[in-house]
């Protein structure tokens, strides 16, 4: 039975979505308009979370997959999110682990997004990444690689089905079960398409990765629209730009313009200090659209909760920090640990708040993050 706090909740969520819902042809539904994603946006909460994994997954597939699925770990840490005062989470999915067992796989989000009701915590799935290693395989994870930042995290789709347009369309019965089950579900805030899809992974990956990725990735984002405005979802679609010049509309790169010109409203990355989230905040508002910043924090470089996650707020703008629970993709350990070695815990954390036995890594970041969010 649903307490009445989450009751009212959903109902809030569901009002969001109501608004937008008004007639929709039979086929794909188009780019909503301004004013319909700035309705949806002012029914909902301020959306500010974390990219939210367990810690005992190194990546999407140990998190997904039947046998190494941990609801236990998950729900404790849910836990922590809605003791933050966090509204929602960033999760990403995977399309190996769906095509593998479609039917456990749904159990588990379902699941999933079951507990994270129960912490009246909202849902972002993400159904794409480019970032870290490029050849994802099914079956028990690599162990992590001591001190190494993000050491097993995967791709999808990899290189092995994104470097073959031909094969691109293999992906459509992922993208349409996974947006089809959920398209009218209140507990999903919106859709992440693709995350930073021409990402090349210099510092890692980068001699493996192909010189015409980004011209891959967006023949693949184009179709991954197209197929999840098909299933004529409730919530928005956004995939999120994250790296070049913003400063003007033809300065963007081409599949940045296309991400901005398709996205029901914009999500961007910024791991600068305050005055490049600024800047970053202000060259979007152009658009006029409700703007989210899908990632951000990372101590060293002087990307902090306080101030920027005090600007965001101030901004109206979504803020969902990298990173929540010290754990197996290790990023406690920054960017540059592929290049210099670590042997043991780093000075300064780079993403992440707390350990795994639930103590905060700074209590006074926790407390300014509770004081934006009125989290007693």
């Amino acid at each position: 039975m649903l307490k009445k706090n989450t009751f009212s909740w959903l109902a809030g969520v569901a009002l969001a979505t109501a608004a937008i819902t008004a007639p929709q042809l039979s086929h794909a539904r188009p780019q909503w308009t301004a004013e319909q994603a700035n309705q949806w946006y002012t029914r909902l909460p301020w959306l500010v979370g974390c990219n939210f994994s367990p810690s005992s997954a190194i990546n999407q597939l140990e998190m997904w997959q039947a046998d190494s699925f941990d609801p236990t770990t998950i729900d404790r840490e849910l836990g922590w999110a809605e003791g933050l005062g966090f509204t929602s989470v960033r999760v990403f999915l995977h399309h190996l682990a769906w095509q593998q067992d479609p039917e456990g796989f749904f159990r588990r989000t379902d699941q999933f997004l079951t507990l994270a009701q129960k912490h009246k915590v909202g849902v972002m799935f993400v159904l794409f990444d480019s970032c870290w290693d490029p050849y994802p395989k099914t079956g028990p994870q690599r162990a992590p690689k001591p001190h190494l930042h993000n050491s097993g995290w995967v791709q999808d789709p990899g290189l092995e089905i994104l470097t073959k347009p031909a094969r691109h369309d293999e992906l459509a019965p992922y993208v349409k079960a996974v947006i089809g089950r959920y398209k009218d579900d209140a507990r999903i805030h919106f859709w992440d398409l693709f995350n930073e899809p021409d990402n090349n992974n210099g510092s890692s990956y980068g001699k493996q990765e192909p010189p015409n990725k980004p011209e891959l990735a967006l023949q693949l984002l184009q179709k991954s629209f197209t197929w999840a405005r098909e299933m004529n979802p409730s919530q928005p679609l956004s995939a999120g730009i994250w790296a070049g010049d913003w400063s003007g509309h033809d300065k963007l790169k081409p599949i940045d313009r296309f991400m901005v010109e398709q996205s029901d409203f914009i999500t961007f990355h910024c791991y600068g200090d305050l005055n490049d989230l600024r800047t970053r905040v202000a060259q979007l508002q152009r658009y006029g659209r409700p703007l989210v910043c899908t990632e951000y924090m990372a101590r060293p470089v002087n990307s902090r909760f306080d101030p920027n996650l005090g600007f965001l707020k101030g901004q109206k703008v979504g803020a969902y920090n990298w990173g929540f629970v010290d754990g197996k993709t290790q990023t406690i350990y920054p960017w540059d640990s592929w290049s210099k070695t670590y042997t043991g815990e780093p000075p300064l954390w780079f993403h992440d708040i707390f350990r795994r036995h639930g103590a905060a890594y700074d209590a006074r970041e926790v407390e300014y993050i509770r004081s934006l969010t009125g989290k007693k």
